[in-house]
């Protein structure tokens, strides 16, 4: 057992068979992204006992593997399951830290209501991705632009046929090395505009983090591809064909009179960790920025009068990545290629900079891990 601040113990079985210093030191030359996975993994089941009564208990560390589940488990056929993303920086002193690791575990639990799940303490989603980054710290890569990734995800494991919120849950924390979440070197992507599928609709599950809605984009992710692109845009098409999100990032925009606008928060928008940074950090720069409807008329029309000055996504594994191009089936709307001094790339190096400690963290957004 292992004592920690939460009071909570987490008891360790560890591999009898880690990963080798020479196989985990090839893997980190070039770990792609979600292509490999440390050891070891974080646990805590949750139960309903006789009295109707809830609760959180057994956190463990385990190895990594196969989750024995029974085949009639709620997750398998009624998609009752949610998850978190963020990452873990080694700084120059060897020491491990997350980033606003408090405002992924409120998401988390966010998403746990709307999806009927259980809410796991804030405090107790921090304390397993300590745990889990104590046993595999040597798994935290120390190249640019390179973090572990952390998945935190809750499903629900009552094996039963019934339209129910399940009685038996389990949360697990994953971790895999990353690199850059599109591959080589961070160059503008292209978009796709997707006009026959929807990500969400209001009052579903778009602001929760399930792997529904993922799912839900994948046909139009595929039509993306046949494009020759890397992501998809959806908009809301009953309400002036509104731009809200892409696949799996937040979109920004940025005028040439120094305005931010990026889709408003309206039930079908992910509550993106890093859009909230990246709104912080304009406004420390005096930039004006507006949370508010922003149309693919007003897209197609700013980039015809010349008054778009940039366009970017941002999301946990992407980071800030601009976006050169939006093919739509009735042509392309090109952005310019930010350079060095823009607004995308500018905050990019700011918020990388705060997340490996080359920049002071004036908001207080770093935890330490290891």
């Amino acid at each position: 057992m292992t004592q920690n601040a939460v009071g909570v113990d987490f008891a360790q079985r560890l591999t009898d068979n880690p990963t080798t210093a020479e196989r985990r030191a090839a893997i980190l030359e070039d770990p792609g992204f979600g292509n490999y996975f440390t050891d070891h993994t974080a646990v805590i089941d949750w139960t309903i006992d006789a009295e109707g009564r809830g609760g959180w208990h057994q956190a463990r560390i385990e190895p990594y593997g196969p989750i024995a589940m029974d085949p009639a488990a709620a997750v398998l056929h009624y998609g009752q399951e949610i998850f978190e993303g963020l990452k873990a920086y080694r700084h120059a002193d060897g020491s491990v830290w997350t980033f606003r690791p408090e405002a992924n575990a409120h998401r988390f639990n966010r998403s746990a209501k709307r999806l009927a799940l259980p809410e796991l303490p804030p405090e107790l989603f921090v304390e397993s991705l300590r745990q889990l980054v104590s046993v595999d710290r040597e798994w935290v890569p120390n190249g640019e632009g390179e973090a572990l990734y952390l998945r935190p995800f809750m499903i629900a494991t009552e094996a039963f046929l019934g339209v129910r919120p399940a009685r038996e849950v389990s949360y697990r924390v994953i971790a895999s090395p990353a690199g850059n979440y599109f591959g080589g070197a961070l160059k503008p992507v292209s978009i796709w505009l997707s006009e026959h599928y929807a990500r969400a609709g209001h009052g579903g599950t778009g602001e929760a983090k399930c792997g529904g809605n993922y799912a839900a984009s994948l046909a139009a992710q595929l039509e993306a591809e046949a494009h020759g692109c890397k992501q998809v845009l959806f908009l809301d098409p009953y309400n002036d064909n509104a731009v809200e999100e892409l696949g799996g990032m937040n979109i920004f925009f940025v005028f040439t009179d120094g305005r931010v606008v990026t889709p408003a928060l309206n039930g079908n928008i992910l509550h993106g960790v890093t859009r909230d940074s990246v709104l912080q950090l304009a406004s420390d720069r005096g930039l004006s920025v507006e949370e508010r409807k922003i149309t693919i008329d007003e897209w197609r029309a700013s980039v015809a009068d010349g008054t778009l000055a940039e366009v970017f996504a941002c999301g946990t594994a992407a980071v800030i990545t601009p976006i050169g191009e939006l093919k739509t089936a009735e042509g392309s709307l090109v952005s310019p290629e930010p350079g060095p001094e823009s607004v995308a790339m500018s905050i990019r190096e700011q918020l990388l900079g705060i997340q490996t400690g080359a920049v002071e963290d004036f908001h207080g957004w770093l935890t330490r891990l290891a």
